[in-house]
């Protein structure tokens, strides 16, 4: 009998291969289901003509590893992924469980954009953003996945964002001083001090993230916001019910508010088995269903080198999910078997992939271009300070 995991390897790998091979055309669906198979192909089959010229904006991901267990210096194929990805910015988590663990963290990042100048720049105001796109070079927007930084303080806040840190997730999977994650079985809200925490975010021009936050912190985190706030990497429950995922009255909520909430490409868009780009569609246009067309855009949750698929990415894998599992932070779902990526758009290319399957799918130019980067920039012109 083939193992599950024989058959996931050998999908991936011939997806990779697809993609590598086929200009970013995915592979056949793992489950041999040929009309399925047809739509996905022929979403992707058009090329999208406005991405060399498009603000592009991964807002969660990395240039160098992502959701791994180890943190290899960049090497000449990460930075030259990073700039040959056509993205713009990326959000880049920086946070440690420490306010000194995280200054040490962001002096790391900050040295290897020293160290490679002419294919990256930090982003701090969107003259910044524009600077990285028309010079070619990769921005990094430094982010936080979780507020422990902040030591039940509210002075790191600013702290933090003279650093360069422009959104703070209020959350991780647990529960914090701020409020309940995604796994609490609990489901409290926002805590006195986070919303605290929300004000003073406000008040310096911090962007709100409640991607990993349970539902009444996520409510309660909007409510409580003075200006729009991001769900940087989630997807739509109402397509797949997942914990890390967002339902579709917390949509509604976030784009009332004014919000952005970026579709990631993480196995949660498919609990128990391996995503598709005609997966990761689905999703992006449910939310542009519920929220409108000026409230979405992409947070992969990757790095923009894509992962290789050999024997050692599989070992370090399953050692990431593992300890992850250990510890009670994996959500739902986190596989050792099913690596982190989605089938069809496992390529430093994966933006111009997605628009790509939207153009296939026959949306318009415009709202390619918002979902790429354009509805991130009208966050950050709205939040941000100079």
């Amino acid at each position: 009998m083939t193992s599950r995991n024989e058959v996931d390897r050998r999908t991936f790998l011939a997806s990779a291969a697809a993609v590598g091979l086929g200009g970013g055309l995915p592979s056949a669906l793992a489950d041999g289901n040929a009309a399925s198979t047809r739509r996905l192909v022929g979403a992707a089959a058009r090329r999208w003509p406005g991405y060399a010229d498009a603000l592009v904006v991964d807002f969660l991901a990395s240039p160098g590893y992502f959701n791994y267990p180890l943190n290899p210096p960049l090497d000449g194929a990460m930075v030259r992924n990073a700039v040959e990805s056509g993205i713009t910015a990326v959000n880049l988590t920086c946070s440690g469980g420490t306010f000194s663990g995280t200054v040490q963290n962001i002096a790391n990042w900050l040295d290897r954009i020293e160290r490679f100048p002419t294919a990256f720049r930090q982003v701090r105001t969107v003259d910044d953003l524009m600077d990285a796109k028309e010079s070619g070079r990769l921005g990094i927007v430094l982010g936080f996945q979780d507020t422990t930084p902040f030591e039940g303080e509210l002075d790191p806040i600013e702290t933090f964002l003279k650093l360069g840190v422009k959104v703070t997730q209020l959350t991780y999977n647990v529960r914090n001083l701020v409020g309940d994650g995604c796994l609490e079985a609990a489901n409290g809200g926002l805590t006195r001090y986070g919303h605290s925490v929300v004000e003073r975010m406000n008040e310096v021009g911090m962007i709100v993230d409640l991607s990993h936050c349970g539902q009444r912190t996520t409510a309660e985190g909007i409510a409580a916001s003075a200006e729009p706030v991001a769900i940087t990497h989630s997807g739509c429950s109402a397509v797949a019910e997942h914990p890390r995922s967002k339902r579709d009255n917390e949509l509604r909520a976030l784009a009332d508010n004014g919000g952005v909430i970026g579709i990631y490409l993480m196995p949660f868009l498919t609990p128990g088995r391996v995503a598709t780009l005609e997966d990761l569609l689905d999703h992006i246009e449910h939310a542009l269903d519920v929220c409108g067309v000026d409230h979405v855009g992409i947070g992969s949750d990757l790095s923009t080198t894509p992962i290789d698929g050999s024997e050692d990415y599989w070992s370090a894998h399953r050692e990431f999910v593992a300890g992850r599992i250990a510890r009670g932070v994996a959500a739902p779902n986190e596989d050792p078997e099913i690596l982190f990526t989605v089938e069809g758009a496992n390529s430093h290319r994966r933006m111009e992939i997605i628009a790509d399957g939207l153009a296939g799918r026959g949306h318009r130019d415009d709202v390619i271009e918002k979902v790429l980067g354009l509805n991130w920039l009208r966050l950050f012109r709205e939040v941000w300070r100079a």
